[in-house]
């Protein structure tokens, strides 16, 4: 009880959506905790409808981590006003204490910032300490992820029939690689030197590993970190021989006949070798373009000799960045895949912007709902369309369509990434899989899809969270300190552009650099390719103070990347009544525990880090939670049944990225207050706010490149082309890839030099 400098506070007034209630504030070591007693009405009912029993007592608990801003706001004495204090939640619930006694207030104010911030370490937080609640007890949630378990559910075991794929224990020490599982399913040709030497090619060695195997067509989808290629040019024979391996294992391991030579409007078709009378999910024409696109610009050859594995399946490597920040990141020894060493395969970049740009998005949206504690009003529906959250949302489901389509309807592997691999990677992989495998649709399968794609994988939780919180997120308003950080704290705005700058010019001539700041999406050191493993490790002065802070949060390493991934999956359920087991509610009591840091499942940042914590000995899984109450989260509209013969319950489910909405019960806000008043007629592209109508920015492989910024396309539309290039410029107009010279601001079009410079000083700090 050191940190609270006071217990309890009485007659404290709550106003929480325009109304006020009176009760008592408590802190405790790890709640706020304000009770009181509903108002008994005339007639004998009280407020909170407990009738002739009379009104019991409530109360609101509200956990320390779950706290994203706090404001305190000190009344002049003369004005005989309250000192207020208000809180923004990460749950989105918005409250404001009000104090007639200043003193008392700065001391609820110091006592939740020293709960919050000034832990220091995470073994402080609630999951710790916290003692199950009966329904619990009885449950052991950390027993429901097996990774062999998983695996054998999708073919792959050491006893089984050899489809392709081996398991490698070369991580299980995680030696090998720091932020990867330790059971890493490679192809079964592919021995474990072979991995030593590709490993090095991809940052933080998280190189092209399996997450999942189509159970019908033996098709994979693998994920991996972006290559080491710099503006040498570097490149990795063991790498691209990895690449080849996972695309050749269906040709060469598949018991299904193989996929013939499909012309561009094939995706339209049923998959004819599943099902002669297969039918065909809804295509839109967006979808149908994209298909179009990426079937001619991978079909395309010149020779005469057939290709062995391209001709035959458009086999996909995603980068899920714009295509300006993947060639941004080779100034800094990363960068994206050559095509002419990869030439059994095309790559398309989505445009998926990186963590910065959505925290900005929600900070908007926040600001369109920041009221909500004091007023009862509507948020401003013009601002929050401007946030361009939907448009984001939007683009994640229509990159998952893409990948889900060439999964199950090309008969085609995909291999995805964008930076490090654990963000935008971690949002495509998961939902295509939803979109694929009915499984992972049931609550067993998303529990089992979250712990594989998301926590085994490496989703940097703890950084993304920030579960320790920041004292830039406290202020004291009309104090000059206060002021200076709220000014500051987004890390944006015409002052931070040249600090940006500065890092980003430190970052790339200093190499010896331990700065975290020198590389977006990054959280630690990198080294360019040819220096090798070596250097990356080596010690620094700073190394102590370095390890002291290494629990510390850093507001521009926060984001709500999975946040995201369950709006997305919010937006399927939508569209999709009848396809899922759990309900909304499910989602949206699983990103608040994301927060509560109640259960130790999502602390820290990699699986090696929970294992060396004993997380499962020392804590409770929130998955305890969940099974504990599992009729609360059941979907009363679940339809179990899969028959692909029959339209409505086919295995596979597409997502129609034109039609998100907000996801209003999370917002705390009724759907007519989010969305609107629904009109038949009104075209749903202005539901979204935007005219954006694909994710897709860019279509490379080795003889051909479109889209704007695509490397190899560089001589732009007045220079020299290829046929196929011209022949697909009307195409890619509709899908605004190279249709916009620069990028758009509330002030106007910036010039295609301004926009690529924008764009390299956000993705390289």
């Amino acid at each position: 009880m050191e940190r609270t400098r006071i217990a309890k506070v009485d007659d404290v007034k709550l106003v929480r959506r325009g109304e006020q209630v009176e009760g008592t504030l408590h802190l405790t070591p790890h709640h706020l905790i304000f009770c009181h007693t509903p108002l008994q009405l005339a007639d004998g009912e009280s407020s909170g409808s407990q009738g002739s029993q009379g009104s019991k007592p409530r109360e609101l608990w509200i956990t320390y981590p779950i706290i994203q801003t706090c404001t305190l706001r000190p009344a002049p004495a003369a004005s005989h006003l309250p000192t207020s204090i208000r809180l923004r939640c990460r749950d989105f619930t918005f409250v404001c204490f009000c104090f007639m006694d200043e003193k008392k207030a700065r001391d609820v104010y110091d006592s939740i910032k020293a709960w919050t911030c000034k832990l220091g370490r995470v073994e402080k937080l609630y999951a710790f300490s916290y003692q199950p609640h009966q329904l619990e007890k009885d449950i052991n949630g950390w027993e429901i992820y097996d990774a062999r378990a998983e695996w054998r559910r999708l073919g792959i075991s050491e006893k089984g029939v050899d489809r392709g794929w081996r398991i490698s224990t070369i991580n299980v020490d995680y030696g090998f690689s720091l932020t990867y599982p330790a059971l890493l399913v490679v192809p079964s040709t592919i021995s474990d030197n072979t991995l030593n030497y590709a490993g090095r090619y991809r940052s933080r060695v998280r190189l092209p590993v399996l997450t999942y195997l189509h159970s019908v067509n033996n098709c994979s989808i693998t994920r991996s970190a972006q290559p080491l290629v710099g503006v040498r040019g570097n490149r990795s024979i063991q790498d691209e021989k990895l690449v080849l391996s996972i695309f050749s294992t269906s040709t060469a391991n598949s018991s299904a006949p193989p996929s013939r030579p499909r012309s561009p409007n094939s995706l339209r078709s049923s998959e004819g070798d599943m099902s002669s009378n297969l039918s065909d999910p809804p295509v839109t024409d967006t979808e149908a373009l994209e298909d179009e696109v990426i079937s001619r610009i991978s079909s395309n050859d010149k020779s005469e000799a057939p290709r062995v594995y391209g001709a035959q399946q458009n086999n996909l490597i995603v980068d899920a960045r714009p295509t300006v920040n993947a060639l941004a990141m080779q100034a800094v020894g990363l960068g994206s895949e050559n095509m002419d060493n990869y030439r059994f395969a095309t790559k398309i970049y989505l445009g998926i912007d990186n963590i910065h740009v959505m925290r900005d998005s929600l900070n908007k949206v926040i600001d369109a709902l920041k009221e909500s504690d004091v007023t009862p009003l509507a948020p401003n529906r013009e601002s929050l369309a401007r946030s361009g959250w939907l448009k984001h949302i939007g683009g994640l489901l229509d990159g998952a369509g893409i990948i889900a389509r060439q999964v199950a309807l090309q008969h085609s592997h995909v291999l995805i990434h964008c930076s490090d691999g654990w963000d935008r990677t971690s949002q495509l992989s998961a939902l295509s899989q939803l979109c694929l495998d009915p499984y992972y649709r049931t609550l067993e399968g998303f529990v089992v899809l979250v712990e594989k794609d998301w926590l085994s994988f490496g989703h940097m939780f703890q950084h993304r969270s920030g579960f320790l919180s920041s004292e830039k997120w406290f202020h004291i308003e009309n104090e000059r300190i206060g002021g200076e950080n709220l000014g500051r704290q987004n890390g944006s705005g015409p002052g931070n552009a040249l600090e940006n700058a500065l890092l980003s010019a430190k970052g790339f001539f200093n190499k010896d650099n331990t700065s975290r700041d020198s590389i977006v999406d990054s959280d630690g050191e990198l080294q360019p390719y040819d220096l090798g493993l070596q250097n990356s490790r080596k010690a620094t002065p700073s190394s102590k103070s370095n390890a002291s802070d290494k629990h510390a949060t850093k507001v521009k390493e926060t984001s709500p990347v999975f946040h995201q991934f369950l709006d997305a999956t919010y937006q399927l359920l939508y569209q999709h009544p009848t396809r899922f087991e759990f309900n909304e509610r499910f989602l949206r009591r699983l990103l608040y525990h994301v927060y509560s840091c109640q259960y130790g499942t999502f602390l820290y940042n990699s699986e090696k880090e929970r294992v060396e914590a004993r997380i499962r000995e020392r804590t409770r899984s929130v998955w305890d939670y969940f099974l504990s109450r599992k009729e609360q989260f059941l979907n009363k509209k679940y339809d179990a049944t899969i028959d692909d013969n029959v339209r409505g319950s086919e295995r596979l489910l597409l997502p129609a990225a034109g039609e998100v909405r907000w996801w209003h019960d999370l917002f705390g806000r009724t759907d007519a207050e989010m969305n609107g008043i629904r009109v038949v007629s009104q075209p749903q592209t202005q539901v979204l706010g935007n005219g954006d109508t694909t994710v897709l920015t860019g279509v490379e492989t080795a003889g051909e490149a479109v889209g704007e910024g695509v490397p190899g396309n560089e001589s732009g539309p007045d220079g020299p082309a290829s046929v196929l290039a011209a022949g697909l410029a009307s195409g890619l107009a509709g899908l605004g890839i190279g249709k916009k010279k620069g990028r758009e601001t509330s002030s106007g079009w910036k010039t295609p030099n301004a926009g690529l410079k924008e764009e390299m000083e956000v993705e390289m700090q």
